[in-house]
Order: C-alpha cells, then sequence, then structure tokens
C-alpha cells in the first residue's frame, strides 16, 4: 500500500526559507549572469560550493523555528506510540546534488525531514497539490503566487528578517493579519476604493454577516486541529494581527466564531506600526498581505508576504 499523508498538516518549504542559504545564493546569481561558457552550465560554481560544503551544516534560516516547532508534534514520552501529526516536505529550485547538504543540514539539527524533491530551477510549486500542503513557504515570489492561485496557503519569506525568539520552546507562535490573509479581501477593496470612513461603515453595517475565507484559512483550520489533538509537549498559540480597529473589529472576531476558530490573541491596531507589537508577541512566523507591514515586521520577527487580494494586484 502507498505511503499517506492523509491526516497531517504538512508543510512544503523552499531550502532558503529553511536554511540560511543567502551567501550560495549570491555564487548562485553570480553564475545567472556571467557571460555563458560554451558546454558550462551556469549553476556549475553553486553546486561545487554547496558539494565542498556538504559537511559543514547549513545556518537556520527563517522558517526553521516553525519547522522545528511543528515538528516536535510528533514526538511522544511513550516510544509505542507513533503520533505522525506533521509532515515537513522540502520543495526546491535547488538542483539534486545540493539537495544532499539540505537532508544532512536537517538531520545535524534533528529535524526529521525524509521527503523532499529538487528541480534545478524549475518551479517545485506544481508538486504541492499531490502532497496535499497546508502551507507552503518559499523564496520566491512567483512560487507563492501560482501556489496561491491553485488554493494552497502560501507565503514569500523574507531571509533577512529578524530570527524567532527562544523563549517559547514549547509553543508554536503564529500570527496572521485579517483582510487578504485569513479573511477575503472585500472590505480592504471597500477602503482602497473609498477610504476609512466608507470602509468603517461597511463593516458596521456588515457587522452580523461573515466574512467570506481568505486563502490562510485552511492552515487556520489545520492549526486547529493540530491543537486540539493535543500534546503534552508542545501547544499553539494564535494572533490576528490587523490594522482593523472598533467598530471594524467585530466583524471579524464574529466571522472566527462562525467559523468555530478561536485565536488566543486580536490586535486591532488602527493603521500603526505592526513591528513592535509583533516584537511583544514574539510568533515564529507572521503572515501579512502588504508589503510595507511585512517589512515592519521582519525588523523584528520572522515574516512572510501573502501575495493575494486587491493589495497585490498592481505589484
Amino acid at each position: 500500500m502507498a505511503a499517506s499523508l492523509d491526516g497531517q498538516l504538512v508543510v512544503a518549504i523552499s531550502s532558503r526559507a529553511l536554511f540560511d542559504f543567502e551567501e550560495e545564493n549570491q555564487v548562485f546569481e553570480s553564475g545567472l549572469n556571467t557571460p555563458p561558457v560554451p558546454g558550462a552550465k551556469k549553476d556549475a560554481a553553486y553546486m561545487k560550493l554547496q558539494l565542498d560544503r556538504l559537511d559543514v551544516p547549513a545556518k537556520p534560516g527563517v522558517a526553521f523555528s516553525l519547522v522545528k516547532k511543528l515538528l516536535a508534534f510528533n514526538e511522544t514520552p511513550d516510544p509505542a506510540y507513533k503520533a505522525q501529526r506533521v509532515e515537513v516536505v522540502i520543495l526546491s529550485r535547488n538542483d539534486p546534488v545540493s539537495g544532499m547538504r539540505v537532508f544532512r543540514s536537517a538531520q545535524h539539527y534533528g529535524l526529521n525531514i525524509q521527503r523532499g524533491t529538487f528541480n534545478r530551477g524549475e518551479p517545485p510549486w506544481r508538486y504541492l497539490k499531490p502532497l496535499h500542503a497546508n502551507l507552503f513557504l518559499s523564496a520566491h515570489l512567483s512560487d507563492v503566487r501560482e501556489a496561491l492561485a491553485a488554493g494552497v496557503p502560501a507565503a514569500q519569506v523574507y531571509p533577512q528578517s529578524a530570527r524567532a525568539s527562544d523563549a517559547h520552546p514549547h509553543e508554536v507562535r503564529i500570527a496572521f493579519d485579517g483582510d487578504a490573509v485569513l479573511f477575503s479581501d472585500e472590505a480592504e477593496r471597500v477602503f482602497q476604493a473609498e477610504g476609512l470612513s466608507a470602509f468603517q461603515a461597511h463593516e458596521y453595517d456588515k457587522a452580523s454577516q461573515p466574512l467570506l475565507a481568505g486563502p490562510f484559512k485552511p492552515l487556520l483550520e489545520a492549526l486547529h486541529r493540530l491543537q486540539q489533538a493535543g500534546t503534552s509537549r508542545m501547544r499553539i498559540r494564535t494572533a490576528l494581527v490587523t490594522a482593523r480597529s472598533a467598530p471594524a473589529h467585530e466583524r471579524a472576531i464574529r466571522t472566527l466564531m462562525d467559523w468555530n476558530i478561536e485565536v488566543d490573541e486580536a490586535m486591532f491596531l488602527g493603521g500603526l506600526a505592526k513591528g513592535e507589537f509583533l516584537r511583544e508577541f514574539e510568533p515564529d512566523f507572521f503572515f501579512d498581505d502588504q508589503t510595507s507591514h511585512v517589512h515592519s515586521a521582519a525588523q523584528h520577527v520572522p515574516a512572510g508576504h501573502v501575495a493575494s487580494g486587491v493589495a497585490n494586484q498592481s505589484s
């Protein structure tokens, strides 16, 4: 019988999102910009560097803490009971040779990652559907856009983001923006077209009408199921971090209630910069659809850009 990932939270992640390959990536980019040599591959220098460093573990990347903590949900104090609740799969534009270093680095850090695709420059997002992925993290914006279009929650990681705090070793902390991330961009479209007053009036009038789902609702649902499954070693803490303020806060809360999903914290910031609030929450990752908020957050915490909704139509 074929193996199955049914019932698991499946995270697909690129090698640059999991590990700090920025120095190696500079070599790769230099190869692309070098005048072609007959018979030579443009990634030859990059492949050689990765092979030379095969036994040198890569440093943790921006999503390392998130992955490590999620995989801890598979650990149990009873060795006779194997609970596989989370699967992490590498989906990488790297070549197979460089993929060896990715797997060795994961092994070095005790990350039980066994599956991966290495496509040597080809976009890997097309493998998300067979995986039934609940989340895709990549440094390539084009791959993220394709994944979102295919209905998979996805974000472009900012490799230069601050790394996650180690203050909460037994808690996965994830923060989400609301509109165009957890929720549809319906309200954001009103704001963009008509301004703040019209947005506030629109949301006040529709306070009892749940918002439609945004691209990250499936991930929030999967995290909710994982939390309910429970483990004595790990728990999940979620936060809604939004530019909404009263009275527009009510519709967001009522929407979550309609979904039968609870978040642990809700921050209605009324346009204040999110970065310093996120610094205090200390998430392992933060998702937002607007690059200005992602840049603000990335100074303090791991952050990713969800390239969806009206705010990203012209970018």
